[in-house]
């Protein structure tokens, strides 16, 4: 991926991980359109920064998808990056009938926002120079966390689109695959100083060297998340099951 002179939109870039690499990339010569529900948060996200823009986006209805991508091209019709990062992260207990608002508002956001996305701009895309999409799935999409079922598998469900999606657009989009492990964000209630999870300035920096690689790797993936996504094809899949979700229950709530 060209790591300078693009206009890179950022999904879910008013925060977290989104608002650290629109930062990173703006610093690096792109211009940054940053997308969210929230246009206070947006504002807050490209303050005192030229060329970087917000415009709010809602995922959970099809028109409104339909009527952010038509916005986003009149704006910013040099569009050529699209980062799939908008998501959300909720606990569920599976054991018992339950309400399903959560599952599916984690669907919804996670996992038929990005489909959305990608077939509102596909076309535009596969007319940009140096065009590529950037699908944030998750380490949690190879290894499971016991109490978020739905978030799981939304993110396997997104590492799988984007393998075929890989395959389909080959010499016309570069899509690349970004899986975060457990980073210092606001994800989650007290996740920004959870104790043993990656630093986000540590995991941003990380993350930005990987891209400056050339080639860029299909996937990123930070040293910290590597044992998730190889757990099964090492051979440690179950260990790394039960070590995974020791981890992160004494990091909850130890």
């Amino acid at each position: 991926m060209k790591q300078t002179g693009n206009t890179i939109l950022i999904t879910g870039g008013g925060s977290g991980i989104g608002r650290a690499l629109a930062h990173r990339f703006h610093d690096a010569g792109n211009t940054v359109i940053v997308a969210g529900r929230r246009q206070d948060v947006l504002d807050e996200a490209i303050a005192g920064r030229p060329q970087m823009h917000a415009l709010t986006l809602d995922v959970e209805r099809a028109e409104g998808v339909a009527d952010f991508a038509e916005r986003l091209l009149t704006a910013h019709p040099k569009v050529n990056v699209v980062f799939n990062n908008a998501g959300i992260m909720r606990f569920e207990d599976v054991s018992a009938t339950r309400d399903l608002s959560d599952a599916e508002a984690t669907v919804t956001t996670n996992l038929l926002g990005p489909i959305r996305l990608m077939n509102a701009l596909i076309d535009h895309l596969k007319t940009q120079p140096d065009a590529a999409i950037v699908n944030v799935t998750s380490g949690l999409a190879f290894v499971p966390l016991l109490v978020t079922p739905t978030y799981n598998a939304t993110k396997a469900a997104l590492h799988s689109y984007t393998v075929a999606l890989r395959e389909v657009l080959k010499g016309q989009v570069e899509v690349i695959e970004l899986a975060p492990p457990a980073v210092q964000t606001g994800l989650t209630p007290g996740q920004e100083s959870r104790p043993g999870y990656q630093p986000l300035d540590a995991f941003v920096e990380e993350v930005m060297a990987l891209f400056g690689q050339d080639p860029t790797p299909a996937e990123i993936l930070v040293e910290r998340v590597r044992f998730l996504r190889f757990a099964e094809a090492e051979g440690q899949f179950d260990e790394t099951l039960a070590k995974l979700n020791a981890f992160a229950n004494e990091a909850r709530n130890g």
